[in-house]
C-alpha cells in the first residue's frame, strides 16, 4: 500500500491518538504513528506537542524508524531547544553504533540541528566520526564540520576540526577528499580567520588530482573549483595540471565541464605564449563549450554567460565558431540577447558580412526589445572594427528606409555613436536622417538627432529651423533632450553667429529663467558667461 494513506486522516482527536500510538509497546504501531506525524508535519500541521513522545522512539534498532525520528528532530529542535537536549545521549550512543549507516545518520542529524546548546555535545562524537574506519561516516562528518562552523565558528577553530579536515584531504577514499574540499571551501568563504587552513600545496594538489578521476561529478566540481585557487610554482607544473584536468572537458555534466574550463583558463596564463601545448589546449576548449549550446535553454544561458567571459579573455578559442551563436527562432529572449553579445565580441573584418546579414535579419523580428538590441549590435560592430564601419552604416541606412518607427529611432541613436567615433567620415547620410526627424518620439533618439544637427550644423542648410522646431515644446521635453538642445544651439551659434543670435537668446532664457532643473540652469549660465567673455 502507498504512503498516501498517512496524509488522509482528519480525525478530531488525532494528536491524542498519535500520542497513544507513539507510547505503544508494539513496534509496528509505533512506526505507523511516526509516519503519520511526519506526514502531518509535511503538510504544515503543528505536531510539536508530540516532541517528547517522538524522541522516546529513538531507542530502536530499526533504521527506517530512526531516520523518521531524526527528520522530525531536525524540523522541531529549534522551536523546542530544551527538549532537544533529551536526544543528545541517543545521538552520542548512535555515533558508536556498529552500523556505519546509523553512525553517519547520527552525526549528520546533529549537524543539521541548529541549536547552540547541542553543539558542545557534538564535538566529541564528530571528532570520532572524522577518524572513523568507514569512509561513508568520514565523508558525512566532513560536511558536518562546515555546518557546525556556520553555527559556531569559534568552537570549530578552537577544537582543531580544521586540522582534521586538512588531514582528510589525504584520505584514501575520493569521496571523503571531495567532501573535505567542499567543507574547507565553504568555511574559507565564510571566515577570513580560517582562510589559512585551505592553502593548497603541490603535494595536496597531487592528491586532489588523483581523487578527481574516481569521485562523483559533484565531488569533481568541488575539487576543480579548489584547484582554480591554486598558484602553480612554474609553467611545467601548470602544464601538468592542465593535462590531468583536460579529460574532464568531455564529461556529461555541464557543471564539471565549466569548472574544468575555469581551471584551464587560469593555468593557461602560466603557459609560454606561442607554445605548441597552449595552441593545442586552445583548440580543445572549443568543442565542449559548443556542445553545451545544444542543452536545454537554462543550461545554455549559464554556458553562454561563461563563454562570454572566455571570449573576452581569449577570443581565439571560439573565433571559428561564429555560426553556433546565431539566434534560433525558438530561443528564449535571455538566450538570444546573450548570443548577440558574444557575436559582437567575435566579430572581425573576416566575418562581418556573415554577421551583418544575420543582424539585419534579426531587425525584422517581432520582438521589439530584441530588434532594438540587434540594431545596437550593428553599431557596436562598426565601433569595434573600423574596417567594417562603412558596411555597418550602409546596413543601418537600409534599416532606416524601412520606416519602422522603433528601428529608425534605434538606428539614429547608433549612428550618433558612429559619428562620434569616426568624425567627418559618414556625413553623406545626414540628409536621410533629417527626413525622419518628425517621426522621433523617444528621448534618446531625439537627443541623438539634435546632437547630429548641432555637430554638423555647417553642413545642414536649415539646421536653425530644425532645432527651432524642438524649442516650441522645450518645457515638455525630457532633461536629456533639453540639455542636448541647449548645447546644439550654442554650437550652431558659434558656427553662424549672425543668423542665430535670437535663437540662442531664446534657448538660454528657457534654460535659465523658466527651468526648474539645476543641471540645465547651470549649463545655461555657463554658456551665458562664456558668451559674454567672448
Amino acid at each position: 500500500m502507498s504512503d498516501a494513506k498517512y496524509f488522509t486522516t482528519t480525525k478530531k482527536g488525532e494528536i491524542a491518538e498519535l500520542k497513544a500510538d507513539l507510547q505503544s509497546e508494539k513496534r509496528d504501531r509505533k512506526k505507523e504513528a511516526v509516519k503519520k506525524v511526519i506526514a502531518s508535519m509535511t503538510v504544515g500541521k503543528d505536531v510539536s506537542s508530540l516532541f517528547p513522545d517522538v524522541v522516546n522512539c529513538m531507542q530502536t534498532d530499526n533504521l527506517e524508524l530512526k531516520k523518521l525520528v531524526y527528520l522530525y528532530l531536525m524540523n522541531y529542535a529549534k522551536s523546542q531547544p530544551d527538549l532537544a537536549i533529551l536526544a543528545v545521549n541517543t545521538f552520542v550512543k548512535d555515533c558508536e553504533d556498529p552500523n556505519p549507516l546509523i553512525r553517519a545518520l547520527a552525526v549528520r542529524t546533529m549537524g543539521c540541528i541548529r541549536v547552540d546548546k547541542i553543539t558542545e555535545y557534538l564535538c566529541e562524537p564528530l571528532r570520532k566520526c572524522l577518524k572513523d574506519e568507514d569512509p561513508y561516516v568520514r565523508k558525512t562528518a566532513a560536511v558536518c564540520v562546515a555546518k557546525l562552523h556556520d553555527i559556531n565558528a569559534a568552537l570549530v577553530e578552537d577544537q582543531g576540526f580544521l586540522d582534521l579536515l586538512r588531514d582528510l584531504l589525504s584520505d584514501s577514499n575520493p569521496m571523503v577528499v571531495a567532501n573535505a574540499v567542499a567543507s574547507l571551501s565553504e568555511i574559507n568563504d565564510a571566515s577570513p580567520t580560517a582562510a589559512a587552513q585551505f592553502e593548497l600545496s603541490s603535494a595536496i594538489v597531487n592528491k586532489l588530482l588523483t581523487a578527481l578521476n574516481e569521485c562523483t561529478e559533484w565531488g569533481q566540481i568541488f575539487i576543480l573549483d579548489a584547484l582554480a585557487t591554486y598558484v602553480p610554482g612554474d609553467d611545467r607544473e601548470a602544464q601538468s595540471i592542465c593535462e590531468r584536468v583536460t579529460p574532464r572537458l568531455s564529461h556529461a555534466n555541464a557543471a564539471v565541464v565549466l569548472s574544468a574550463v575555469k581551471v584551464l583558463m587560469k593555468f593557461m596564463e602560466m603557459l609560454p605564449s606561442g607554445s605548441d601545448y597552449l595552441t593545442t589546449l586552445t583548440r580543445k576548449l572549443a568543442p565542449p563549450l559548443v556542445t553545451l549550446l545544444s542543452s536545454e535553454p537554462e543550461v545554455q544561458y549559464v554556458a553562454l554567460r561563461n563563454i562570454n567571459l572566455v571570449v573576452q579573455k581569449r577570443p581565439e578559442v571560439l573565433q571559428n565558431e561564429m555560426k553556433v551563436f546565431f539566434v534560433k527562432y525558438n530561443d528564449p529572449i535571455y538566450v538570444k540577447l546573450e548570443k548577440l553579445d558574444i557575436m559582437i565580441r567575435l566579430t572581425t573584418a573576416a566575418n562581418i558580412a556573415q554577421v551583418l546579414a544575420e543582424l539585419k535579419e534579426y531587425a525584422t523580428e517581432v520582438d521589439v526589445d530584441f530588434v532594438r538590441k540587434s540594431v545596437r549590435a550593428i553599431g557596436r560592430c562598426a565601433i569595434k572594427v573600423e574596417q567594417t564601419a562603412e558596411r555597418c552604416v550602409s546596413t543601418l541606412v537600409e534599416l532606416i528606409q524601412t520606416k519602422v518607427n522603433y528601428v529608425v529611432q534605434e538606428a539614429i541613436v547608433v549612428i550618433k555613436d558612429i559619428f562620434r567615433k569616426y568624425p567627418n567620415k559618414y556625413e553623406s547620410i545626414i540628409a536621410t536622417l533629417c527626413e525622419n526627424l518628425d517621426s522621433l518620439d523617444e528621448p534618446e533618439a531625439k537627443a541623438s538627432m539634435i546632437w547630429i544637427v548641432g555637430e554638423y550644423a555647417e553642413r545642414i542648410d536649415n539646421a536653425d529651423e530644425l532645432l527651432k522646431s524642438f524649442l516650441d515644446g522645450f518645457q515638455d521635453e525630457s532633461t536629456m533632450v533639453q540639455l542636448q538642445l541647449l548645447s546644439a544651439i550654442v554650437k550652431l551659434f558659434l558656427k553662424r553667429p549672425a543668423e542665430t543670435q535670437e535663437l540662442v537668446q531664446q534657448v538660454l532664457n528657457l534654460a535659465t529663467q523658466e527651468s526648474d532643473n539645476p543641471d540645465l540652469r547651470d549649463r545655461g549660465y555657463i554658456y551665458w558667461q562664456i558668451g559674454r567673455a567672448v
